[in-house]
């Protein structure tokens, strides 16, 4: 991993480069304030609950108190991130994110440890020592961080990328097949269609061995869910069978049909 000022860049072991830019301390700041009011929310109704244990024992009432605000606090970021990949409701918020520092898939023993540390951290007051940490760390990690080998992220808000402009229609030669269009669509997975584009949007980044190896392996997969003419993928390269795979999957999105919509109604007035 090579850093350069608030921008990191992970190499992942397949060669797969990607950047990333480091969470601000401020966002990190806001973040923090928000899921700790989203933990005293929490625990306060989880006390009024353990409220009516008052009634039998007030000294048992406390002690549930006290070890329910524990629970809840220790296991609210736990939960949250790893339900939601390395998120919590404040960091989701603000747009943080936490991910392995080598681009590993962060894992559940990442995320207890960083967050059963983070009472280290917590020392003396304030986050002190974390902050300490943060401070000297290139990659701003707390002792937390540092101990999972994770990194805190700021993600921008990403726009829909223009299909357009990926695979022009002209060019795409699968458009004229309605029936393996239809096949192709039905079949796919969701989450498969949204890797090929990914790649498609991110293929400039890719080392040339990788970039071969992941369209090689995406164009396998969407020619078993629809198997157009030979004399249509002959020649093709699997990088553009699977850009005409785009050109199909995603030709009508949200943002498309947003505009035949809108022709349509300049065209009617």
């Amino acid at each position: 991993m090579r850093n350069r000022g608030d921008v990191v860049r992970v190499r992942t072991p397949e060669g797969v480069c990607f950047s990333f830019q480091l969470a601000s301390p401020v966002y990190r700041f806001f973040a923090l304030v928000f899921d700790l009011l989203c933990i005293m929310v929490a625990a306060s109704a989880l006390g009024t609950v353990l409220g009516v244990l008052r009634v039998v024992s007030p000294g048992t009432a406390l002690a549930a108190s006290i070890i329910a605000y524990f629970l809840v606090a220790t296991g609210y970021p736990m939960v949250t991130e790893w339900f939601w990949r390395g998120q919590t409701v404040g960091k989701r918020l603000f747009r943080l994110r936490v991910v392995d520092e080598q681009g590993f898939q962060l894992n559940g023993v990442q995320v207890i440890l960083r967050n059963l540390l983070r009472y280290v951290d917590m020392l003396p007051l304030f986050y002190l020592v974390g902050g300490v940490s943060a401070f000297l760390s290139s990659r701003a990690q707390r002792l937390g961080d540092i101990a999972a080998g994770t990194i805190v992220i700021w993600t921008p808000s990403v726009t829909e990328p223009d299909i357009d402009q990926i695979m022009p229609d002209k060019y795409n030669s699968f458009l004229d097949y309605p029936l393996q269009q239809a096949r192709l669509r039905k079949r796919v997975h969701p989450e498969a269609a949204m890797i090929a584009l990914d790649a498609v949007v991110r293929c400039d980044t890719f080392e040339p061995k990788a970039r071969l190896a992941l369209f090689r392996e995406l164009a396998d997969y969407l020619r078993t869910c629809a198997a157009f003419p030979e004399t249509v993928t002959r020649g093709l390269s699997d990088e553009q069978y699977v850009r005409n795979a785009i050109g199909v999957l995603f030709r009508d999105s949200a943002r498309g049909v947003a505009r035949k919509i809108e022709s349509a109604a300049r065209h009617a007035s």
